[in-house]
């Protein structure tokens, strides 16, 4: 399986960090946002990733590569744990650039050479997971059931109506439709899609037309998922876990809270922290993920 992480956005909300930086490299603690997405491709069998960027994102492509400093600095055998860190991804990783900002739908077109006719996986680096089974692993569970495109969702998140809604058919398994954005009371379910797709073979076909049919502006998925939603070739994967949303700075602040909370090394000092300042009383935080 393939996987495709659309990394070419400004990032302007993270204005100045992404100035000069890739909002995709701002870090959870010690860990860039992008290492998150990586990891859970990995762990669901994923080791073949295009990245789509655009100018001034080469950090991207540095953090990818061996850093032969530290590797050499990290010689001693007592360095074992510090060699590890700097490991990059165990994943061929291949890079190309979006040279325009014509939206996500012309993106996910310049993966077409890169998958060809086989399903793929593709993350929004603005969605992180947490949880016991990665996210693109449910994904690929799924599509091995069904043979169909999958929209990871959300239950009922705070502020629905920022979301795409899936209309869902009787069987409460395919979709039927997806509505950008709804009007508050014309929702058609609460299940609200979110950063992560798995698209069947034939996905990039669709789009491509659709791409054809399309005017003026920015140019968006969502076109070809109601056509091959209309034909019964679409269904939905409740996320199991947790999301972090990092697409604005309120919702980065509590991913790096949570990401922190779950980790025991980090959770005692975020307790303390937040004890100190009366945010919390001892034995408030949680562990695990």
């Amino acid at each position: 399986m393939k996987g495709v992480i659309l990394a070419a956005g400004y990032g302007t909300r993270f204005l100045p960090w992404t100035r000069t930086m890739p909002k995709e490299m701002i870090p959870l603690v010690d860990r860039p946002s992008i290492d998150f997405i990586v990891s859970e491709f990995v762990a669901s069998g994923v080791d073949e990733i295009l990245v789509v960027t655009s100018r001034r994102k080469k950090a991207l492509e540095d953090w990818f590569d061996r850093e032969i400093e530290l590797e050499t600095a990290f010689a001693r055998p007592a360095d074992a744990r510090k060699r590890a860190l700097i490991e990059p991804p165990r994943a061929r990783v291949f890079f190309t650039r979006q040279s325009e900002m014509r939206g996500t739908g012309d993106a996910m077109l310049l993966a077409r050479p890169f998958v060809g006719d086989e399903p793929f996986v593709l993350a929004y680096p603005d969605d992180l997971h947490l949880g016991e089974v990665p996210l693109a692993r449910q994904l690929i569970d799924t599509w091995e059931r069904t043979g169909c495109t999958v929209l990871a969702t959300l239950h009922d998140p705070p502020d629905l109506n920022r979301y795409g809604i899936i209309s869902i058919a009787p069987d409460g398994l395919h979709v039927t439709d997806i509505i950008e954005k709804p009007p508050k009371g014309s929702e058609p379910s609460r299940e609200a899609s979110i950063g992560r797709f798995l698209y069947a073979p034939g996905f990039l076909d669709e789009l491509a037309e659709q791409r054809k049919r399309h005017g003026s502006g920015e140019f968006f998925h969502t076109p070809a998922v109601q056509a091959l939603a209309k034909r019964g070739r679409v269904v939905f994967r409740r996320l199991e876990g947790e999301r972090l949303d990092t697409g604005e700075p309120a919702g980065y602040l509590e991913a790096v809270f949570r990401y922190a909370e779950s980790r025991p090394d980090l959770a005692p000092a975020l307790e303390a922290a937040l004890v100190r300042r009366g945010f919390a009383r001892t034995g408030q935080t949680r562990t695990g993920s």
